[in-house]
């Protein structure tokens, strides 16, 4: 049975974890969206980075049935002035770096939708279940008005290749899951209930294997997104990123995107 470790709750944010033998599940569960705001995103920092001292040999990230993250929380973030917004994508940046550093393997139980914020977070594990369904996943920060950020592209590429990037990242386009697959966004697909256990069974497969060969080889494989991730946190990258949030067409792009959620919600 999985034993709650820790249960970190207030209004602005939620993350389960539960421990089950040598295996973590660190658990989004900010409703209605897992939308990743400023406290979740350290909140979830802090989880990644204190499960291996607790004694997790791999994490899965999962979210709520239906919904792994919808993203950003444009809502939150719009009202921060330049200063918040940069230390926002400073901690963003630094979280998806960690994934990318973790000495231990992390496999996203993708659950549901995950475009955007969501897809970068599964983009930095190293294995990807997702579940079937009418869910989507993908980098549409186009389609929304916010430029990819190069890094963003960058963990993308590596995944998919440069021009299946170019083509998913360049259009802002969100895949079904079965598109997930065949593109090589996804490496699983499984019936909702099953997502979770699918990630877990890949995670005890590795975790099977003579640990010294697995883990270097992995460390090698996982090079090329470590670099692109420290290259990332450098003041320059983070400024461009800001940079291009405070532009103005961004801005109203944006802007527009939070009105329409609103007016949705009314109807």
């Amino acid at each position: 049975m999985p034993v709650l470790l820790n249960n970190m709750k207030n209004k602005k944010q939620v993350i389960e974890i539960q421990q089950n033998k040598s295996i973590t599940e660190i658990r989004l569960a900010h409703p209605p969206a897992n939308a990743l705001g400023p406290e979740l995103v350290r909140a979830l920092a802090a989880a990644i980075t204190d499960a291996p001292g607790a004694g997790a040999k791999g994490i899965v990230l999962s979210g709520a049935p239906g919904m792994f993250s919808a993203g950003l929380d444009l809502p939150a973030l719009l009202a921060l002035d330049k200063a918040a917004i940069s230390v926002f994508w400073h901690d963003f940046v630094g979280l998806i770096r960690m994934l990318a550093d973790m000495p231990i393997p992390v496999a996203a139980a993708i659950t549901g939708h995950s475009p955007a914020g969501g897809a970068v977070l599964a983009l930095c594990c190293d294995y990807r279940v997702m579940a079937e369904g009418r869910y989507k996943i993908g980098l549409n920060e186009v389609r929304v008005g916010l430029p990819l950020p190069a890094v963003l592209f960058e963990a993308l590429t590596l995944v998919v290749g440069r021009r299946k990037a170019a083509l998913l990242g360049g259009e802002g386009v969100l895949l079904e899951p079965q598109q997930a697959l065949a593109a090589g966004f996804v490496d699983e697909l499984a019936g909702p209930e099953n997502v979770v256990p699918q990630a877990r069974q890949w995670l005890e497969s590795v975790l099977a294997l003579p640990a010294h060969a697995y883990g270097e080889t992995r460390r090698r494989a996982r090079a090329p997104l470590r670099k692109v991730m420290a290259d990332a946190t450098a003041a320059p990258a983070i400024d461009a990123i800001v940079d291009s949030w405070f532009h103005d067409e961004t801005q109203a792009n944006l802007h527009r995107v939070v009105a329409e959620l609103r007016d949705r919600k009314k109807r």
